[in-house]
C-alpha cells in the first residue's frame, strides 16, 4: 500500500513559484520544478524503496566481519556503525537542502550546474563523461551472477556467471525501458525482500538465543561479551578507526538516489523532508540490529576470521554448511538484483537530463514510443554489458568501482563547497530545508581527507590489499577521467570556436511527447577563448 500523499501548501508553492511581477534577485528559472512527460508514477513508498534498495546491498552482508576485524571488539564495531550513520546524516542534510531548493530530476547534475555556471558547460561535460563512463551497473550484475550460480552449483563456469549477469541486466533494462509501472513494482518488491531478509536474520538470531535450553557445544558469543568486557581489544588508533569508517560509509551510500527522479514524484519537497530522514533512520536501525545478531550467534573471533563472508558463516552456524550456503547465496542475489534495478532506474533519468541539455544525442532524452526512458536506459545498458562481456576478472570490477567511488568524493566536495557558497551569495533564496552549517563543514573536511587518503603511505604492510589499492592507482584513474573530460570541454567549447571563428549557443526545442530539450549550435561570431 502506498503512503497517502497530500497536496502542497500555498506557502510551499510560493517558495517554488514566486508570483509574477515580484522581483527576487535570488530566484532563477533553473530552480523551477518540472513534471515528467510520462507522469508522476513514483509514489512516496517507491521513493523510500529507491533509497533503501540503493543502500541495502551485498555490502551489508560482507562489511560487518571486516569492520569487526578492524575495530577489535563488539562495542567498538557497533560504535563505528553508529558514527558511520552520523556521517551519512551529513550527506543527507546536504542532499535535502539542494533537493528542496531545486526539486527537479537529475540530482547532483542539477545542483552542480546551478552552482558552477562558469566556465560555461564545464561542469556539464564532466558530469556527462562520469555518468556514461563510470556509473555502470556491471559490478553489481556480476556479483548477482556469482551468487546465483553459487546457489545453483558450486562448480559453475565463468561463462555461466556472466550469462546470469547479462540476464539480470537485460531484464532490468527491458522492464524500465519499456514497462514503466511494472518495473517500479518489481523493484519495490525486491526492496521489501531485502528488508525482510535483514529482519529474518535479526529475528532468527534473537530466537536462537532465547530458545536455547542448554549451552551449545560452541559458545554463542565471545567470552568477553559474557564477562562484560565488550571493549576489550578495541583499536582506538585514528588510522584504524578511519579505515573502518570508510568501509561503513559504503554501506550507507545511495541515500540521495530519489533526488534523481523528483520530476516523477508528487510534492517532491515534502517527500524529501519526510522520506529521506526515515530512510536513513531505518537503515541505521537495521544495520545496528544485524551486527548485534552476528555477535549473538557467533564468537567474535569467528566473525573476525570470516571477514567478507560473515553472513555466510552466520547461516552456516544456524542451518548447516550446505543449506546455509545456498540460502545466503540466494538472499544476496535477490538483494543485489534490487540494487541493479534501482541503479538503472535512477541513472536512466540522469542520462535523460544529460541528453536534454545536448551532451548526448537528443533522441536519448525522449520517452517515446512506450512512455518510458528507453534512451536513458540504453546509455547505461550498453557500457555495462560490454564490461560484463569483456573485462577479464572480478578484480577489475572492484577497481572500476573504487575509481567511481573516488570521483564520487570529488563530487561531494563540490556539493558541500557549493552549498556554503550559495548561503553567502544568495542568502534570500527559498530554502524549505536548511542544513546546519557545522555538518556541511564536517562533510567537506571528511571528503577532503578521503580524497587525500590514497596518496598517504600506509604505516603497515601486508594488509592484503590489491596492488592498485596500495599505490592509489584507482585514484589516479579517477583524476585522469576528470582531467580528460576537462580537456575535451576546452577543445570543443573554447579552442575550436576560437580557431574557427564561431561561438556556441543553446537553443530550446520540444519533442512531441512534451519533453523539452536544448541543443548546442554553432553561430557566426568569434568566441573569446578566455571567457
Amino acid at each position: 500500500m502506498d503512503w497517502p500523499v497530500s497536496q502542497g501548501t500555498e506557502e510551499e508553492d510560493s517558495l517554488l513559484h514566486p508570483p509574477s511581477g515580484v522581483a527576487d534577485p535570488d530566484y532563477n528559472e533553473d530552480a523551477r520544478p518540472e513534471r515528467a512527460p510520462h507522469g508522476q508514477h513514483v509514489s512516496w513508498t517507491s521513493a523510500y524503496m529507491l533509497m533503501m534498495s540503493r543502500m541495502v546491498g551485498a555490502g551489508v552482508f560482507a562489511t560487518p566481519g571486516v569492520v569487526a576485524r578492524t575495530a577489535g571488539s563488539p562495542d567498538m564495531a557497533l560504535l563505528v556503525w553508529a558514527i558511520g550513520a552520523g556521517i551519512a546524516a551529513c550527506q543527507v542534510v546536504i542532499a535535502l537542502e539542494f533537493g528542496c531548493m531545486l526539486p527537479r530530476s537529475g540530482g547532483d547534475k542539477v545542483y552542480l550546474e546551478y552552482v558552477y555556471r562558469r566556465p560555461r558547460w564545464l561542469m556539464s561535460t564532466i558530469i556527462a563523461v562520469r555518468a556514461v563512463v563510470m556509473m555502470t551497473t556491471a559490478n553489481n550484475s556480476i556479483i548477482f551472477g556469482e551468487y546465483l550460480m553459487h546457489a545453483l552449483s558450486s562448480n559453475s563456469s565463468d561463462a555461466a556467471r556472466r550469462s546470469a549477469a547479462l540476464f539480470l541486466l537485460t531484464g532490468s533494462a527491458v522492464l524500465h525501458g519499456l514497462f514503466l509501472r511494472p518495473g517500479i513494482y518489481v523493484q519495490n518488491a525486491l526492496g521489501w525482500c531485502k528488508i525482510a531478509t535483514l529482519l529474518f536474520m535479526i529475528v532468527i538470531a534473537v530466537g536462537t538465543v532465547l530458545i536455547r535450553s542448554s549451552p551449545p557445544p560452541s559458545p554463542p558469543a565471545d567470552p568477553t561479551v559474557v564477562a562484560g568486557g565488550v571493549w576489550e581489544g578495541s583499536s582506538w588508533e585514528w588510522e584504524t578507526v578511519s579505515l573502518a569508517l570508510f568501509k561503513v560509509q559504503y554501506a550507507y551510500a545511495g541515500i540521495e538516489n530519489a533526488n534523481n527522479v523528483l520530476d516523477e514524484v508528487v510534492n517532491p519537497v515534502r517527500m524529501l523532508k519526510c522520506v529521506m530522514p526515515l530512510a536513513i533512520l531505518s537503515v541505521c536501525l537495521l544495520y545496528t540490529l544485524l551486527n548485534m545478531a552476528f555477535f549473538l550467534v557467533m564468537p567474535l573471533q569467528e566473525i573476525q576470521d570470516s571477514g567478507e563472508m560473515a553472513a555466510a558463516a552466520f547461516f552456516d552456524r544456524l542451518f548447516g554448511v550446505q543449506a546455509g550456503g545456498i540460502l545466503i547465496s540466494i538472499l544476496i542475489a535477490i538483494s543485489v538484483a534490487g540494487n541493479v534495478m534501482v541503479g538503472i532506474f535512477s541513472v536512466s533519468r540522469l542520462n535523460q537530463e544529460i541528453a536534454r541539455q545536448g551532451f548526448l544525442p537528443r533522441c536519448f532524452a525522449s520517452s517515446k514510443p512506450w512512455n518510458a526512458p528507453l534512451g536513458g536506459v540504453m546509455v547505461n545498458f550498453v557500457p555495462s554489458a560490454l564490461l560484463i562481456l569483456f573485462l577479464p576478472s572480478r578484480d577489475i570490477y572492484s577497481f572500476v568501482l573504487s575509481a567511481e567511488g573516488y570521483t564520487r568524493q570529488l563530487v561531494d566536495i563540490s556539493l558541500a563547497a557549493g552549498l556554503l557558497w550559495l548561503r553567502r551569495a544568495r542568502p534570500h533564496m527559498a530554502r524549505p530545508f536548511r542544513a546546519w552549517i557545522p555538518l556541511i563543514w564536517f562533510r567537506l573536511a571528511l571528503c577532503v581527507a578521503m580524497v587525500a587518503a590514497p596518496f598517504v603511505p600506509a604505516s603497515g604492510t601486508g594488509d592484503g590489499r590489491a596492488p592498485w589499492a596500495e599505490h592509489g592507482i584507482y585514484a589516479l584513474v579517477g583524476l585522469a577521467i576528470i582531467a580528460t573530460a576537462t580537456l575535451y570541454w576546452f577543445v570543443w567549447a573554447k579552442l575550436l570556436p576560437y580557431l574557427w571563428g564561431h561561438r556556441l549557443e543553446e537553443r530550446e526545442g520540444m519533442f512531441t511527447d512534451g519533453t523539452s530539450y536544448k541543443e548546442i549550435v554553432r553561430v557566426s561570431g568569434r568566441c573569446d577563448v578566455t571567457e
